[in-house]
């Protein structure tokens, strides 16, 4: 995988980066990436393959996956590590596991990936009219991953991951969703993450650790003749 700059995310990216709604804060971000094996991902997609495999050949009969799972063909397995390939290159200190992350994708249809854009990003979207003369964030956003990897041709899916062990989840999170655009012809994958942020929880956060930090400068001078 290699990560791919095109200046039309660069406008959504910069408004996504920070936007403060009073009591949290909105933080989203537009990534492209190429599928072609880079560096080591040949050898993870690989041992990515391998636990698949092991996977569907230590499950029973009883346990076998229906015909739109990730697992089922080859042709969606390597969808799937397409998938984790790029959740590795967003998240490098996370060793994802293909066959845990699975569970947690599902192909979306694009009406409801609007549903969700439209409930989620209400705010910002009235934001984003301000500051673009009534424009609309939703076609905005929409313009800017189509010229990247053609929506008309993409396969979309989002990733919902348990909360508890979810990598992509920062502290004081209220929600946040996550959405692959994944086009097979041009071997290209668009993710599209985005989070609120509770501006309390995120203080709080910021008071614990300056008074950790003022526990451990007093921790200094306490052995220390004044």
């Amino acid at each position: 995988m290699k990560f791919l700059e095109y200046t039309p995310l660069d406008s959504i990216n910069y408004f996504l980066s920070h936007i403060n709604l009073g009591e949290c804060t909105l933080k989203g971000n537009l990534e492209a990436y190429s599928c072609k094996h880079a560096g080591s991902d040949k050898k993870m997609s690989f041992s990515l393959e391998h636990e698949i495999l092991d996977y569907l050949g230590q499950s029973s009969d009883s346990d076998s996956q229906s015909p739109t799972d990730l697992l089922s063909c080859r042709s969606s397995r390597k969808t799937l590590i397409y998938l984790v390939l790029t959740l590795g290159h967003i998240y490098p200190d996370y060793d994802f596991s293909a066959v845990h992350a699975h569970r947690f994708f599902r192909e979306e249809e694009w009406d409801g990936f609007v549903q969700i854009f439209n409930t989620y990003m209400f705010e910002a979207t009235k934001e984003w009219a301000t500051a673009n003369e009534g424009g609309s964030l939703l076609e905005s956003t929409t313009k800017a991953i189509d010229e990247v990897v053609k929506l008309a041709e993409c396969e979309v899916y989002s990733y919902n991951p348990d909360p508890e062990g979810d990598p992509l989840l920062e502290k004081g999170a209220i929600w946040s969703f996550n959405f692959f655009f994944y086009n097979r012809k041009l071997k290209r994958v668009v993710s599209f993450r985005c989070c609120c942020l509770s501006n309390l929880a995120a203080e709080g956060l910021f008071l614990e650790e300056m008074s950790n930090d003022d526990e451990d400068e007093g921790g200094m001078f306490d052995d220390m003749d004044m």
